[in-house]
């Protein structure tokens, strides 16, 4: 197979039948050996940490194939730790649609002098960053988006209406082990002009509080597939 692109996480490979295969490593994103899902390095290794991250995004993409919405999902080998994905052209260089149901974090950072942590954005806040470090992942507006030509918005509306739809089902899912979501992130891509959820949805890729506390992400997976 030809290596497309090697990732933090992931290695992207190219199949013969025209689709790609995600391989899921046990790196992870952290600093100085902790594990941290906002770092930008690989910071630590843990061991079946790539396969219980597939095995999560597994279990949520069933989850978005029965209420209708499309993704790149096609099939995965939870012991080879792939998943063959349909093959779909990213947003730019790449961009982060990030949903938040309650604010904190760098939304807390930027707005904290309209709005408390911890705050319930009622209906959730739908927020799109440019993938660059160095840069310190820039906001882009959708009227931003269609003036650079990284998408029309009509597209970015339909991507809005599908992270929506998508954080609501993760997060009624997480209600029913008593776990409150209170924001997630998403990449998309287009797959024949068409806008689809690609890449994972996994626990590093969420804030998620039990009682009031924050769930460390291996915790959260755990809960997420030992139910």
């Amino acid at each position: 197979m030809k290596k497309l692109y090697e990732g933090k996480t992931k290695d992207v490979y190219e199949l013969e039948n025209g689709n790609v295969m995600l391989k899921f490593k046990d790196d992870c994103t952290g600093k100085d050996g902790v594990f941290d899902p906002g770092e930008n390095s690989v910071g630590l290794t843990i061991e079946g940490i790539g396969k219980a991250n597939l095995r999560t995004s597994v279990y949520y993409f069933d989850l978005l194939k029965e209420a209708g919405i499309k993704t790149h999902y096609v099939s995965a080998n939870v012991d080879e730790a792939t998943m063959e994905v349909l093959p779909a052209t990213v947003f730019g260089h790449g961009l982060e649609v990030i949903c938040r149901l309650v604010a904190t974090g760098s939304f807390i950072r930027r707005y904290g002098e309209y709005m408390k942590d911890g705050t319930v954005l009622d209906g959730g806040y739908v927020e799109c960053t440019f993938k660059n470090d160095e840069k310190g992942d820039p906001l882009v507006t959708s009227e931003g988006l269609a003036a650079l030509g990284v998408m029309s918005e009509e597209m970015f509306a339909s991507m809005k209406e599908q992270t929506l739809k998508i954080t609501k089902i993760v997060a009624d899912d997480l209600k029913t082990i008593g776990l409150d979501l209170w924001d997630i992130k998403f990449e998309f891509g287009y797959n024949n002009g068409e806008v689809i959820l690609i890449d994972e949805i996994a626990s590093g890729n969420m804030r998620v509080y039990k009682d009031g506390q924050i769930v460390d992400p291996v915790e959260l997976t755990k809960l997420i597939l030992n139910r």
